[in-house]
């Protein structure tokens, strides 16, 4: 009976390390399967859609802007209605130019929540605290490390500037950037964040604190929570041809009480560009303003708000400020300095009672909208599909869920009853077709700041981008039009004009109170970070002739689909006659 005992007893042991060996096997084969799909989906989100791949169409979006599926079994379909409304029908779409390929837009946007997230876990790299002693302040930093710095967000000392950049920063970018801005000192934070200054931090923190590791160069300190890595850039600043970074803003008239407007001046004989806005660069203020050999610093005002300009030749037609006009007319330059007096932003501190979007086809401008209503709320907007790139250059409500309500409005492209009923209200933001599409194509192509190459626009995708997305910028308007609750309707055109007037109708609209000073500080930084830059093409037609009629005709239903509602039709710039 004991030896049976035995011998029972050591089959189970076998069976037992056999279950253990087969259930490590197995979950090392799952493993392996999720990392090469998740391989897989990030290789497909980096290179967009393919142009041959067809894509199902959502129920949703049948009869409003997205072609029958039925469609794409027929290479030539008889012309058909695009976009319906309940009081007017849409031109019919000429299929010759028929793609061979229909992106979906709810697999479009898919991808961009997608594409965040596997953007955001691969930019995860596990902090070495118990290694921080392999991190160095390395003799490659040009600047001069003066130490550890306790950092207050409340009252912060070095806010002469601010960047973002959670994937790349590093101590170098951070130091160049605030040289090249006429700053003194260069800190960092967090790992990822840049703040410029001429004026050192007040409280010194111990060494070890600042123990965060440079999110774009391992073995780097970049400070840490609420605390300061300060460099000193100066010796780079001879180097950073500050002349460059000086804009000339034109000849105006002088205020009354010259004193009283600008908060700092220096009088110097012989006074040049170069000396007037070295000081008012050091003094931390956007604006230097000469009148003969008189300097002035300071902020656009109401009382100073540079919309009228005046003749040129009453400055003495140079740019020369000794030959200027002393007297009624005056100089001004902007410095390298940032306007920092609307950078501050933060989360809401009570949950928003009303659910606002803001609404745009891509490519309309949604992300300059959100910087302008940014810095002129001070509050985060949110975004339906958290973009890695918008986070990492400062949105930080790109991270936190689009319906937390604790942002002043929300990013969407989406369309279709469902998506648009979610909201209480909306800021509709319409940009003129043409340049949209454009704006897309580049985005798809070359990020949110480049451009598209030339082999890009002359191949097959261009014109079956065109064909797909012309009616999505109709059927996304119609759609809001018909669906939304409470409208706000801005066109990227007047905002682009006239933009203290139509960003005010926006605060007012997200019911926020905001300050002259601090629209015209929005308005000294109305640009941003993302403004395209790069070898753009002139005199660059990517339009046919038959692509202009297609896009001209969806102009036409949506003008009129907008002053059916009692709104204000689109631009006369670009509305066909």
């Amino acid at each position: 009976m004991a030896k049976a005992f035995f011998r029972l007893q050591k089959f189970l042991r076998r069976t037992q390390f056999l279950l253990f060996f087969l259930t490590a096997a197995y979950l090392m084969a799952g493993s392996l399967l999720l990392l090469q799909r998740t391989r897989l989906v990030i290789q497909q989100g980096s290179r967009g859609t393919s142009a041959n791949q067809a894509l199902p169409v959502p129920e949703g979006m049948a009869g409003v802007g997205i072609a029958d599926p039925r469609m794409l079994q027929n290479p030539h379909p008889s012309p058909r209605l695009l976009v319906g409304t309940d009081t007017m029908q849409e031109p019919a779409l000429d299929q010759r130019h028929g793609p061979r390929w229909l992106v979906s837009r709810n697999s479009e946007l898919r991808q961009l929540r997608r594409r965040w997230f596997h953007r955001f876990i691969s930019d995860q790299e596990p902090m070495q605290i118990a290694g921080f002693k392999a991190m160095k302040h390395t003799a490659e930093h040009q600047g001069t490390y003066v130490g550890c710095f306790s950092d207050d967000s409340r009252e912060r000392t070095l806010k002469g500037a601010v960047f973002y950049d959670l994937r790349k920063m590093t101590v170098s970018h951070c130091q160049e950037a605030c040289a090249e801005r006429a700053y003194t000192f260069a800190g960092l934070a967090y790992g990822a964040e840049c703040y410029c200054g001429n004026t050192l931090p007040v409280t010194a923190s111990k060494p070890e604190e600042c123990n965060s590791e440079c999110k774009g160069e391992k073995g780097s300190v970049c400070g840490g929570v609420n605390r300061l890595s300060v460099y000193r850039v100066e010796e780079l600043r001879a180097g950073a041809r500050q002349r460059r970074n000086v804009i000339y803003r034109g000849c105006f008239r002088a205020p009354e009480n010259l004193t009283d407007t600008f908060p700092a001046s220096l009088i110097q004989p012989n006074l040049t560009v170069e000396m007037c806005s070295e000081f008012c660069s050091k003094k931390e203020f956007p604006l230097a303003v000469i009148r003969g050999r008189e300097c002035y610093c300071g902020f656009p005002t109401g009382r100073f708000s540079l919309h009228d300009g005046t003749d040129g030749q009453l400055c003495s037609g140079t740019h020369n400020a000794s030959s200027a006009a002393e007297g009624k007319y005056c100089l001004v330059y902007q410095t390298p300095v940032q306007d920092t007096r609307c950078t501050d932003r933060k989360f809401l501190t009570t949950k928003s009672k009303v659910f606002v979007a803001l609404s745009s086809f891509p490519g309309a401008g949604n992300t300059w909208a959100r910087h302008l209503i940014e810095h002129a709320t001070g509050y985060y907007t949110g975004s339906y599909y958290f973009d890695g790139a918008l986070y990492n250059k400062g949105f930080k409500g790109e991270k936190d869920h689009w319906r937390s309500r604790r942002t002043i409005c929300v990013k969407t492209h989406e369309s279709g009853k469902t998506e648009i009923e979610m909201f209480d209200s909306a800021i509709l933001l319409i940009r003129n077709p043409f340049k949209s599409l454009m704006a897309e194509f580049n985005r798809k192509y070359a990020g949110h700041l480049g451009y598209a190459t030339d082999r890009n626009w002359k191949s097959k995708e261009w014109p079956d981008f065109v064909n797909s997305y012309a009616s999505w910028w109709a059927s996304h308007v119609l759609d809001w039009l018909r669906y939304g609750k409470r409208l706000l309707v801005v066109h990227y055109e007047d905002l682009k004009q006239n933009l203290i007037p139509k960003l005010r109708e926006m605060v007012e609209f997200l019911n926020m109170t905001v300050t002259e000073d601090r629209l015209l500080c929005v308005e000294n930084n109305r640009d941003g970070n993302f403004k395209r830059s790069g070898a753009k093409q002139k005199d660059f037609e990517p339009f046919t002739q038959e692509m202009k009629d297609l896009i001209n005709r969806y102009i036409l239903t949506v003008d009129k689909a907008l002053r059916g509602r009692n709104f204000t039709g689109l631009p006369r710039e670009y509305v066909p006659r």
